[in-house]
Parts: structure tokens; C-alpha cells; sequence
């Protein structure tokens, strides 16, 4: 059975930084795409980073140049370093697994990558202006 655990939210101040990890476990975790989402209050999911199996990543232009994916094999663990955090960043952020090998784009919508995939059960991240 797919088990995905976050760690690492907070609150933080606009400007600063924060590393959310997502430990796996449960499946071959090297040979699917892998990816973080986020969910404000009255919005609808939407991804934020993926990551290929071959390692190739992803990024929502609202974070581009600020949000880092990655992924330690060794630990079977994903990554989401996140700089210069601006206020509407604030969000659930969830990481999940989906079960083919290369991220199709269509996963960056969030109502559909639900059913598609396998989630954590998210953390809360805050920041404050």
C-alpha cells in the first residue's frame, strides 16, 4: 500500500523560507512522477512542482525561480525547498505519487490529478505579510 507522510510546514514571514519533505513508502518509488499541490481556502487545488522518474522537474510559473523539487532515492523521500515565500503562498500543500513514469502536463490541474494519484494528507503552510 502507497503511504505518503509530509513534513516541515509552518508559518513564516514574507521573505523567508521553508522545506516541506514527503516520505514514501510502499512501491517502486524511483519509477513514478512525483509532485507537490497546494490549496487555498475557497480555491481549487493546483500543482505547484514535478518530478520525472528520470528526474526532470516541473514548475507552476507562480513559483518558478523560487521553489526547488527534489528527490533523495537513497531515502525515499521528496523535497520542496521554498524561497522568498510571498503571502499568497499560503496554502495546504500536499505531495503525491502518480503511477506512470513522466509527468503528462494535465497533472498541474489539480481536479483532476486528485483521483488520479496517490496524496498525503497535507500540511499547513502560513505567510504572513
Amino acid at each position: 500500500q502507497v503511504q505518503l507522510v509530509e513534513s516541515g510546514g509552518g508559518s513564516v514571514q514574507a521573505g523567508g523560507s521553508l522545506r516541506l519533505s514527503c516520505a514514501a513508502s510502499g512501491y517502486a518509488y524511483r519509477t513514478y512522477c512525483m509532485g507537490w499541490f497546494r490549496q487555498a481556502p475557497g480555491k481549487e487545488r493546483e500543482g505547484v512542482a514535478t518530478i520525472d522518474n528520470d528526474e526532470s522537474t516541473t514548475y507552476a510559473d507562480s513559483v518558478k525561480g523560487r521553489f526547488t523539487i527534489s528527490k533523495d532515492n537513497a531515502r525515499n523521500t521528496l523535497y520542496l525547498q521554498m524561497n522568498s515565500l510571498k503571502p499568497e503562498d499560503t496554502a495546504m500543500y500536499y505531495c503525491a505519487i502518480f503511477l506512470f513514469p513522466r509527468c503528462p502536463s494535465w497533472i498541474f490541474d489539480g481536479s483532476r490529478a486528485k483521483s488520479a494519484g496517490y496524496w498525503g494528507q497535507g500540511l499547513q503552510v502560513t505567510v504572513s505579510s
